[in-house]
């Protein structure tokens, strides 16, 4: 039986057809060329894919949450404890102890701000339908769209070109990026992008 990708068609499909122009620098390429896979300015060797498939990832609320009480709890117990050194220095010197406590107070007021605007920006973010290409290394490269169906598709034409030499594609994608700390995806793994930072596109 031939196999057929998620939305049901053969892997040996046609190349895509021409998506719409967007407008200048939207976006980065997404093709196939001379055996390598290129996302934006990333190259993968078709023959060191080894995994080609779509998911849905979702953001990490539950941890979020977690790790903003956590984060809230340390903070406040450093500053409770450095306020106290800082009553105990103010015995012998009202002037330095009553700084140690203000400047304490002030980081701490300023460190409780930064993880609400992290919880908030994890709690506000959308889940996105990927599609994932998976290298024999450490490396993936993942892109989006809020077609779902153009996404099932690049999955028969990037398969299609790894066991066919001669074919080669080009699409144009919008790119995004997001953190890989805030979402699910699943398989642990080094995402496209640079160091917690992933890179995403979408049409």
């Amino acid at each position: 039986m031939e196999p057929t990708d998620p939305a049901g068609r053969p892997w040996n499909a046609p190349p895509p057809p021409p998506v719409p122009p967007l407008p200048r620098d939207a976006g980065i390429d997404l093709r196939v060329s001379k055996r390598l896979l290129w996302v934006g300015g990333a190259a993968y060797p078709l023959q060191n894919i080894a995994r080609v498939y779509t998911l849905t990832i979702h953001p990490r609320r539950k941890e979020a949450i977690v790790r903003f009480c956590k984060s809230v709890a340390i903070t406040l117990a450093v500053a409770i404890a450095l306020t106290i050194l800082g009553a105990v220095t103010a015995m012998g010197s009202e002037d330095v102890g009553g700084g140690i406590v203000t400047f304490v107070w002030y980081v701490t007021v300023a460190g409780l701000v930064y993880f609400l605007v992290e919880l908030i920006s994890v709690l506000s973010a959308q889940s996105h339908y990927v599609l994932a290409v998976e290298t024999s290394g450490p490396s993936t490269a993942v892109v989006t769209s809020a077609n779902r169906e153009h996404l099932n598709q690049l999955v028969g034409y990037i398969a299609h070109a790894i066991e066919n030499p001669e074919a080669e594609f080009q699409v144009k994608v919008e790119s995004i990026t997001i953190s890989p700390r805030n979402y699910y995806f699943g398989d642990n793994v080094n995402m496209y992008g640079g160091t917690g930072n992933v890179g995403m596109a979408s049409t």
